[in-house]
C-alpha cells in the first residue's frame, strides 16, 4: 500500500502535534481494519472495540512495548512528541499516558508521511503479537 495523497512533504519539518494529527488516523485505521477483518460484527460492537484499543492508555502501553525497537531517528521523533506542550489532558487519562500516546501518534504520523509503511506494519504486528492485541488496561484480546 502507498500513501493516499501523493504530494511530497517533509515530515521532519512538521510540528509534533501535526504529525500526531496524522498518526492518530493511521493508528485508528489499522485498528478498524483489523477488527473488520477478524469478525463481521455490528458497527456498534466494532466501534466499542475500536474505542478500547485507540484510547490513551492502550496507546501508552503499546508505546512501552515498542520503544526498545526504535531506531535513533524514530526515538528522536518519539521524544519530540512526548515532550510537546499539550493544552488539555482528558480527565480519564494520566499525564504520562497522554504524553506517551501523543508520542506514539507523532511517530506513526512521521513514518506514514515518510512512506515507511512496512515499518508501521511491523510495529502494528508487534503490538498484536502472540494472537492478541493490546487493549486498555493491559488486557489482551485473543483472536
Amino acid at each position: 500500500m502507498e500513501r493516499f495523497y501523493q504530494a511530497e512533504c517533509d515530515p521532519g519539518q512538521m510540528s509534533p502535534l501535526t504529525l500526531a494529527f496524522v498518526g492518530d488516523c493511521v493508528f485508528e485505521l489499522f485498528v478498524r481494519e483489523r477488527l473488520v477483518c477478524l469478525a463481521n460484527r455490528p458497527a456498534r460492537d466494532l466501534h466499542r472495540l475500536a474505542v478500547d484499543q485507540v484510547c490513551c492508555r492502550a496507546q501508552a502501553e503499546a508505546s512501552r512495548r515498542l520503544v526498545p525497537l526504535f531506531t535513533d531517528e524514530e526515538a528522536e521523533v518519539f521524544r519530540r512528541g512526548r515532550n510537546t506542550h499539550v493544552t488539555h489532558i482528558p480527565k480519564n487519562s494520566t499525564s504520562a499516558d497522554y504524553h506517551a500516546a501523543t508520542a506514539l501518534e507523532t511517530l506513526f504520523g512521521y513514518l506514514y508521511l515518510k512512506g515507511e509503511l512496512s515499518r508501521l506494519r511491523r510495529f502494528f504486528l508487534l503490538m498484536c503479537e502472540e494472537g492478541g492485541c493490546l487493549l486498555a488496561g493491559g488486557t489482551e484480546e485473543k483472536e
